[in-house]
């Protein structure tokens, strides 16, 4: 490809110095278009981290599972055994105390009675108040909540032991409804505001 020297003019084939003057010889631009000419690369934006979308994953609560009439039974077995251990063991502690004479047998009798009553209430209002459960729940895997779901008030604990003794006065219609409602709350749940759920 000829070649033109830049000061004097001469013209040449392949030089790299003009034979005229000796100044350095360069080979012309290729004109746009031309197979010798290189393409310009293009000129890329910055690159720029997109911003990663947030997941939002809703918040799926279980279902509650209700607790029926059979598993809340054997729960009240397990603390009438409960309860009649505690008992047996005033009972023994009494009879120490008194000689076990017939003075003191009737002592004992007397004081049995006021204590099995005062006992079992305590045990059972303080249970589920605290913890939703006494030990045969506990054994059982269910707790006594709210409606929705929270812990129970100490109004509603002593509110639901003093109606258990209705669900049993009514020929124990009160304790049969936990196996006949499909939310399986007995008539004292239904009074107190609450339900027995398996855990």
């Amino acid at each position: 490809m000829p070649v033109t020297c830049p000061r004097c003019g001469w013209q040449g084939d392949t030089a790299q110095y003009c034979a005229r003057c000796g100044a350095t010889l360069e080979a012309p631009a290729a004109p746009p278009g031309s197979v010798f000419s290189r393409p310009t690369p293009p000129v890329s934006a910055p690159y720029t981290a997109r911003p990663a979308a947030a997941s939002y994953v809703p918040r799926v609560e279980a279902p509650a599972r209700p607790a029926g009439f059979w598993i809340r039974f054997v729960a009240i077995v397990i603390d009438g055994f409960f309860l009649l251990l505690v008992q047996g063991i005033l009972i023994g502690v009494g009879w120490v105390v008194w000689d076990g004479g017939v003075r003191g047998g009737k002592a004992i009798g007397a004081a049995t009675h006021l204590f099995n009553w005062i006992i079992g209430a305590a045990y059972t209002i303080v249970f589920h108040w605290r913890w939703g459960q006494t030990f045969g729940k506990m054994l059982m895997q269910i707790r006594v909540v709210r409606m929705e779901g929270g812990p129970l008030s100490l109004g509603q604990s002593i509110g639901r032991y003093f109606a258990t003794f209705l669900s049993g006065l009514i020929l124990l219609i009160g304790f049969i409804m936990a196996g006949l409602r499909s939310d399986k709350r007995a008539l004292h749940d239904l009074l107190a505001g609450t339900r027995v759920e398996r855990l």
